[in-house]
C-alpha cells in the first residue's frame, strides 16, 4: 500500500517547492520513494500473475523522475509533486509499446494501462487497426464490465475536431479515429491508496485492461 507519509510528503512539496526545502526534506523524499518501490514490486508480482510479458527487473529504469526538467517550461518550480512508475514490455518509463503504469500524488492517485502521446507512426497504425477490425475493437471497449470500471478511452479532450485524413468521416469508429492518445485509468482516494488492499484492487483493475493491453501491442507491432 501507499504510505500515509508519502502523500504527506507531496502534498507538502506541492506548497514548498523549491529546492532549499526539498534538500532539507530529502530524507523524506527517499522514504516516499523507497515506498513506492515496495508498492511497485508487489503490484508486479500481481500483474504478472496475469501477464508474463512485463519486465520490471530495475525499478529506477521505471520510475519517473522527481526532479523536472524547467530549461523550456514557463514552470519554473524544480520538483514533480507526484511519483510514476511503469510496468512495460521492455522494463523502462521510455517503452513505446502499452504499458500499465501507477500514479502516486495527493488526491490523484491511479493506475492505467494503454499508450500515451505516441508518435506519428505509432498513432497511424493504431488508428489503422480501429479502422480495419473496429468490430474487435469495440468488443473491447465496449465491453460492459470494462466501460463500468473505465467508462471509455482517456483522452482529456486532446483529439482531433475531425476524423483525420485518409479515414473515411462516416465511420463507425470516427470517434476513437481522432484520438491523439489510447489509454484508460482507474482512479483511487487517498484511504483507497493507503489501504492494505490496495495493491489488490490496482491489480484487479489493470487485469481488465489486458485485452486493451494486447490489442494496442498487436496493432503497432504488426
Amino acid at each position: 500500500m501507499i504510505e500515509k507519509s508519502t502523500l504527506k510528503f507531496l502534498a507538502e512539496l506541492s506548497k514548498n517547492n523549491y529546492r532549499e526545502w526539498f534538500h532539507e526534506n530529502k530524507a523524506r523524499y527517499e522514504a516516499a520513494r523507497d515506498n513506492v518501490i515496495d508498492a511497485s514490486k508487489k503490484l508486479y508480482a500481481e500483474i504478472r500473475k496475469f501477464d508474463t510479458g512485463i519486465i520490471f527487473d530495475d525499478p529506477k529504469k521505471c520510475m519517473f523522475r522527481i526532479y523536472r526538467d524547467t530549461r523550456f517550461a514557463k514552470d519554473k518550480e524544480p520538483y514533480k509533486t507526484n511519483i510514476g512508475v511503469v510496468f512495460s514490455p521492455d522494463g523502462t518509463k521510455k517503452c513505446w509499446l502499452s504499458s500499465y503504469y501507477m500514479h502516486v500524488e495527493p488526491k490523484g492517485c491511479f493506475v492505467s494501462c494503454g499508450v500515451y502521446m505516441p508518435d506519428v507512426n505509432i498513432l497511424k497504425s493504431i488508428r489503422s487497426a480501429i479502422d480495419e477490425d473496429f468490430e474487435t475493437f469495440s468488443k473491447i471497449v465496449e465491453n460492459k464490465n470494462f466501460k463500468k470500471q473505465f467508462v471509455t478511452l482517456c483522452h482529456d479532450g486532446d483529439s482531433l475536431s475531425r476524423v483525420p485524413t485518409g479515414f473515411d468521416k462516416d465511420s463507425p469508429a470516427a470517434e476513437y479515429l481522432k484520438l491523439k492518445h489510447f489509454y484508460v485509468f482507474q482512479s483511487f482516494s487517498d484511504n483507497e491508496a493507503c489501504s492494505s488492499n490496495y495493491i489488490e484492487k490496482a491489480a484487479k483493475a489493470l487485469k481488465l485492461t489486458k485485452p486493451l493491453h494486447d490489442w494496442l501491442n498487436k496493432a503497432i507491432l504488426n
